[in-house]
């Protein structure tokens, strides 16, 4: 079984002092604290990664997640070398194929049925993966050719990659390619352009888990799962009925249930991420709040 590895995902509204941010993280025992991309006034996924390894001396950091239509891979692929080699080995790559159609539509960008999205992403990986590793790389794809490519090598002598994705095409691809594997079960995305129905029934993941490791085969894939509140309370039913209210389409007991909520006192949130780990090999968990989670750090360390 895994160990536990957390992340921090700084909010939106993060203040200008990321350094000091960081280093809050680092000494609260998360291990991961990383960025976001989006098209909006809030920090760019890359460079505020570069100022928070500086601030520290142990965590690593990571973009979660890349919007692979926003970068070519062969950018992509020195920017993240550059980073490794600037952060001495901290650094990991988390990529994803997009889904905010409105962010797409600012900025005058065609948005892809999702399952061309999903195949380009996957094109990149393989590009990413091969370029970080230092090879030469001429390739032709549907959606990508290169010809005798070279960046900078990471400085680790694999730097990590995680694929956010759902969908078993793009999920047999990423077990097969990634490092970790960003589960997300959710459904469409909403008119908002950013939030998503989901489908967080727990046979659900049981099978999507269950998928993952029969493609895998012998590779070892980490399971990640970005959780989306975490709340303190005595009562946690009253907090899943208080989130189901505004989630049509979660009901209470698989609130109580599912990975991507946090509910309850520290010792039962500790006790939650336990059998989420036992059930379906999720080790990695990444929230935002540390102040919040903290506690849940120190429980499952001393354990």
């Amino acid at each position: 079984m895994r160990p536990f590895r957390f992340g921090f995902q700084i909010p939106p509204d993060a203040s200008t002092d990321l350094p000091a941010l960081a280093r809050e993280a680092e000494a609260a025992g998360f291990d991961v604290i990383s960025t976001w991309d989006h098209v909006s006034d809030s920090w760019s996924p890359t460079l505020p990664l570069m100022a928070m390894a500086a601030a520290t001396s142990r965590i690593r950091v990571c973009a979660m997640v890349i919007n692979n239509d926003f970068h070519h891979p062969v950018h992509l692929a020195a920017e993240y070398a550059d980073l490794d080699q600037l952060t001495g080995g901290r650094a990991e790559l988390g990529i994803g194929a997009g889904h905010a159609f409105t962010e797409y539509a600012a900025i005058g960008q065609p948005f892809d049925p999702p399952a061309v999205r999903k195949r380009r992403m996957a094109e990149a990986v393989e590009i990413l993966r091969r370029l970080l590793d230092g090879e030469e790389v001429t390739y032709t794809g549907v959606h990508y050719r290169l010809a005798a490519v070279r960046t900078k090598r990471s400085v680790q002598q694999h730097l990590p990659i995680l694929v956010g994705v759902n969908g078993r095409e793009a999920l047999a691809h990423a077990a097969q390619h990634a490092d970790t594997i960003g589960l997300t079960m959710t459904g469409r995305t909403l008119e908002d352009g950013s939030s998503h129905e989901v489908r967080w029934e727990p046979e659900r993941l049981d099978d999507t888990v269950a998928f993952i490791a029969e493609r895998a085969g012998d590779r070892s894939v980490e399971l990640n799962a970005l959780v989306q509140a975490v709340v303190i309370t005595d009562d946690r039913r009253a907090a899943a009925a208080d989130i189901c209210a505004r989630v049509p389409t979660l009901a209470v007991d698989d609130a109580l249930t599912t990975p991507f909520l946090a509910l309850g006192t520290h010792d039962e949130i500790a006790a939650h991420l336990l059998e989420c780990r036992r059930r379906w090999g999720i080790s990695y968990f990444t929230v935002r709040s540390i102040a919040d989670f903290a506690p849940v750090i120190a429980r499952l360390r001393a354990r």
